[in-house]
């Protein structure tokens, strides 16, 4: 009967302890399917939003929930600074948090940054790596804590903490192990979220200068429209009856008599090197029969250079009249131009042609010095005083030279992006090369010179990029008979 009782016994001992291992499984089943529902959850909570702002709010709030914590916070990285700073932060303070930057190693979030390890803490205040500076700017009293890295592709990017266990209780091994598990997902999630936030930044960025740019490309456009509205486009002829020198009313054959006619022709082409720049060029009739031509070059490029050209030829002719010398006329403009704080200044060549003599005077403010291609054949360059650039000197006084044109004769005019044109071995072009080129086209009418003359610099750059404005002025004195 004993051993019946007995053997009874053992086998209800076998029942009950097989009930409570079945039981223990069954529990930690259940906590295994609960700790695996709840980072299902966070999976979805993370993954439901790309934009920053509004991830890290549903990571505060599901971490929160999940944990039972009265409140939790996302602490970034600044790898260019070293520091920790909370990007986002609920509340009434919430932008006094946002101010507040820890150094790496600085307090208990600090020091998980810094080494990479989790940390629960159940009394900050007694903590040694505990620091207040968040605490007393929020006036929230911080009990326990759980931190732990945010972890992506091996570098840390933050830390997720949450704070204060609800009712009272310290948070356990396991709140610890859950919020490591929670901070993977997020972690990447997260990253994908600032990547994204960056790409966004750098379009709003692209846009903005796009817009800029092509808003600055259609004002230049304007600016050019509006600086090639001062010069004048195509040629000017001019013409006097009776050429002093030759015999009027000689008699052809036939027994009619004719009329030689010197006529003066003048024709330019410039090309900057920006949509906008500094050389100018103008000519006009003075009287009946003579031709004032100016040919200048301001010493920047682009928008500054443009407006001191744009004042420069308002000033030359606003002020010549009839009466003026071109010497007169550069000292008078140069004095409207001098300012003791201005860096400014243009190199020019001036003349005043008499049509019917051919005397020419012209004055000279530091410019290249033109060629003269004569009715021989010869070509040369026209020597005279020089005086300095206008803009440099306020009491320069500028002299007049002279000179004839005969029948026949050509001027030419010219900027030093001519002349001092590059290759991509940085050797300029020169005046030999610009001397050969005049000889070979001294049968050229004024057009094909012209485009000549340019076709030529480029050539010679080989595709090299052009560096300063280009500007050349041409004027022939010739004859005919009416």
């Amino acid at each position: 009967m004993n051993i019946v009782v007995g053997d009874l016994l053992i086998v209800c001992l076998v029942v009950v302890i097989a009930w409570l291992f079945s039981e223990r499984k069954r529990r930690s089943a259940e906590l295994e399917l609960q700790r695996t529902m709840q980072l299902f959850d966070v999976s979805l909570e993370v993954n439901s939003t790309i934009r920053k702002q509004d991830l890290l709010v549903k990571i505060m709030e599901t971490t929160s929930r999940i944990l039972n914590a009265e409140a939790s916070s996302v602490i970034l990285v600044d790898e260019e600074k070293g520091e920790l700073f909370f990007d986002l932060a609920l509340g009434e303070k919430g932008d006094e948090v946002r101010e507040i930057r820890l150094k790496m190693g600085e307090g208990i979030a600090g020091w998980v940054a810094q080494t990479g390890e989790s940390v629960k803490v159940d009394d900050a205040g007694q903590d040694e790596r505990w620091s207040s500076k968040v605490a007393k700017r929020v006036d929230y009293p911080t009990r326990s804590l759980l931190c732990v890295p945010l972890v992506s592709k091996g570098k840390i990017i933050g830390v997720l903490q949450v704070l204060n266990k609800r009712d009272g209780a310290h948070f356990s091994d396991r709140d610890l192990q859950l919020l490591e598990s929670i901070a993977s997902p997020t972690a990447v999630s997260l990253e994908n979220a600032m990547l994204y936030e960056a790409l966004e930044k750098s379009i709003h960025a692209l846009k903005t200068t796009t817009a800029a740019k092509e808003r600055m490309e259609s004002e230049l456009r304007i600016a050019t429209d509006i600086q090639m509205g001062f010069l004048p486009h195509g040629s000017l002829c001019l013409s006097s009856v009776g050429v002093e020198g030759d015999m009027n009313g000689s008699s052809e054959a036939g027994g009619r008599e004719s009329t030689n006619v010197a006529v003066v022709e003048a024709q330019a082409i410039i090309r900057p090197a920006r949509e906008v720049g500094g050389d100018f060029y103008d000519y006009f009739c003075i009287g009946a029969d003579r031709l004032f031509f100016v040919l200048g070059d301001v010493s920047d490029k682009g928008i500054p250079a443009a407006l001191f050209m744009a004042v420069t030829m308002t000033l030359l002719k606003g002020k010549m009249t009839s009466e003026m010398t071109p010497g007169e006329l550069l000292t008078a403009v140069n004095q409207e131009l001098y300012k003791d704080d201005s860096t400014m200044f243009a190199t020019i060549f001036c003349g005043l042609l008499d049509v019917r003599t051919g005397q020419l005077i012209y004055s000279d403010g530091g410019h290249c010095p033109p060629y003269i291609v004569r009715d021989s054949g010869d070509v040369e360059q026209l020597k005279g005083m020089k005086g300095l650039p206008l803009g440099v000197m306020d009491d320069m006084l500028y002299m007049d030279n002279e000179i004839t044109l005969s029948l026949g004769d050509r001027i030419i005019l010219y900027t030093d992006g001519i002349t001092e044109a590059e290759d991509r071995l940085q050797e300029q072009y020169g005046f030999s090369r610009l001397c050969e080129l005049l000889t070979k086209e001294q049968a050229s009418n004024q057009t094909s010179l012209l485009e000549r003359m340019v076709e030529d610099v480029d050539d010679f750059t080989n595709g090299a990029v052009q560096s300063d404005d280009i500007a050349v002025l041409v004027i022939d004195r010739n004859t005919t008979k009416m």
